[in-house]
Parts: C-alpha cells; sequence; structure tokens
C-alpha cells in the first residue's frame, strides 16, 4: 500500500515525502533544488551521500595517490603539512565520477578493467547503503532542523541496485514505506537528447556487473581492441544509449511502487504549491487505473 491512497490525502498531509528517480539529466536534483529553495523542503541527495559517508575516504584516497608520485607533494603529505579532501557538493559531483572512472588505456587515462569493477561494487554498496539511511534523514530533518517535508533525491543508477520486482527487496520496501516513489519518465526525444549530451561530455557511469561484461565484450569485439588499449571515451559512448535502454524497463518496475509523472510535466513546475498539484493529478491517475 502507497503512503498517499490518492491526490487529497498527499495534499492533507502535514509531511510530504516523496523519492524522485529516473533516467540522469531529467530534473531530479532542479526540481529538489527547488523545493529546498521554498524554505520547509529537506533535500537528501543519495549521489552527494554516497561521494561523502560511504566512498568518501576511497575518493581521498585516490586523489593522495595521485599526489603522491609529485615529490614535493608526497614530501608534504608524509609530514602532514598540506591536507587533501574531496569538495564535492550536490552540484557538484565531479570527485565522484573521478573515482568512478572508465575502463582502457591507462594513457588516456583508463583503468584496469578488474580495477574498474572493484570501483563499481564500491558504488553499487554504497548506493543502496544511501537509499536505506534515507529513513533516518527523514527523521533527522523533522527533529534536528524541522523541516515539514523531505524529498529524496536518488542517483540515476537507482534501477541498478534494486530489484523493484521482488516484493521483498530490501530497499525497496524500506523507502516506499516511508516515501512515494516518483519516476520523472523521459521521451525518445528525450533519451536522444541525453545521448547528444553524453556524447559530447562523457562521464563515468554505473553499470549492473553482468550487463557491464555484455557492453565490454561487445565493444572489444567490435573494434578489435584489447583491454588495455581500449579508448575509455569511447567505451563509454558505446555503452551509453544501451545503458539507458536497458534501464527503462527497471525504471517501470519501480514505478510500480508509486506513481509517475513526465519530464515535460516537471520542466513546468515552478513552485512548490505546482509541485504538490503534479503529485496529487499523479496519485489520482493511478488511483483511477486501478
Amino acid at each position: 500500500m502507497m503512503l498517499y491512497p490518492d491526490g487529497p490525502a498527499f495534499l492533507r498531509a502535514p509531511h510530504k515525502r516523496v523519492m524522485l528517480f529516473g533516467m540522469s539529466g531529467l530534473g531530479k536534483t532542479t526540481l529538489s533544488n527547488m523545493l529546498r529553495g521554498a524554505g520547509n523542503w529537506f533535500h537528501y541527495s543519495v549521489d552527494y551521500r554516497i561521494g561523502t559517508r560511504y566512498m568518501g575516504e576511497y575518493i581521498s584516497d585516490n586523489f593522495k595517490r595521485e599526489a603522491m608520485k609529485v615529490p614535493l607533494l608526497r614530501e608534504l603529505l608524509m609530514s602532514d603539512s598540506v591536507y587533501i579532501t574531496s569538495n564535492i557538493t550536490f552540484d557538484n559531483l565531479a570527485p565522484l565520477s573521478t573515482y568512478l572512472g572508465k575502463p582502457g588505456d591507462p594513457a588516456k587515462g583508463g583503468l584496469p578493467f578488474a580495477e574498474y569493477q572493484r570501483r563499481q561494487a564500491q558504488h553499487a554498496q554504497a548506493e543502496a547503503s544511501a537509499m536505506l539511511d534515507t529513513t533516518r534523514f527523514i527523521d533527522r530533518a523533522l527533529d534536528l532542523y524541522g523541516y515539514t517535508h523531505f524529498v529524496c533525491d536518488t542517483s540515476g543508477s537507482i534501477c541498478e541496485v534494486v530489484d523493484a520486482q521482488n516484493p521483498a527487496d530490501p530497499v525497496m520496501a524500506e523507502v516506499s514505506a516511508h516515501l512515494l516513489p516518483v519516476w520523472i519518465q523521459g521521451s525518445d526525444a528525450h533519451r536522444d537528447e541525453l545521448c547528444r549530451r553524453f556524447d559530447r561530455a562523457p562521464k563515468p557511469m554505473y553499470y549492473r556487473p553482468e550487463f557491464l561484461l555484455t557492453v565490454w565484450n561487445d565493444y572489444l569485439a567490435e573494434t578489435g581492441l584489447t583491454p588495455d588499449t581500449a579508448d575509455p571515451d569511447a567505451f563509454l559512448r558505446f555503452g551509453y544509449a544501451r545503458l539507458l535502454q536497458s534501464r527503462q524497463p527497471r525504471y517501470a518496475a519501480m514505478a510500480r511502487w508509486g506513481v509517475t509523472i513526465t519530464a515535460e510535466e516537471v520542466a513546468a513546475t515552478q513552485s512548490p504549491a505546482a509541485f504538490d498539484a503534479l503529485i496529487a493529478r499523479a496519485l489520482d491517475r493511478r488511483s483511477s487505473e486501478t
């Protein structure tokens, strides 16, 4: 049973709690920032939690490992004369992406594939843990800071670390008991635009293990390259559209735990009141379909 059975129940609720999910680039963080700016919504960023609480040491140690290759910085680090850490923020998650990396030719910034897989596994564990922290942050946001409402801004890869087809999935069962899952669904045109953006500036992504192996082996077979000569950015471009396509049914399965809104609707939502009305309509659509 969902947290809010219909639109009127959501509008009446003294504490509105929602979890936004969907492809990166469709407005999750923009919407969350707008709600936070209203003053009574707590914005819980899963990516920020991953990059600080769960992978912060991995990220900082990676910076230090590179710094240790420079004699001057090595000397300063060994004498505790400098301090190196990441400056990750809600709007700048580059340190997390940089650590996640990309496989291939080390001369082009690539990682050995086994190391890439290790970092992918770290991210998967961190993402599940960060999602399970949501419940505690709901209580913390209200009790410590006095925030009335709560929005969980998930990572685009959330669908990769849950099994939404399983009614006993620990992450989905936990979060859906405390928040309303809201899928921001993109159109084919949105997907094409995201691919164009990615082609201009490819960035590291998370792949579930079996899918990663399939895409990696397909890339090597099609190009005739080896793991040590593969072009890291070319591999990311090769896999991106396939990754988006593979995520659609997984997002759709998650949406059965909650409601669906469109990216067009999100783009037109400019105020908390408009957001409330949007979610209420989505709930009423769902209730009319069941």
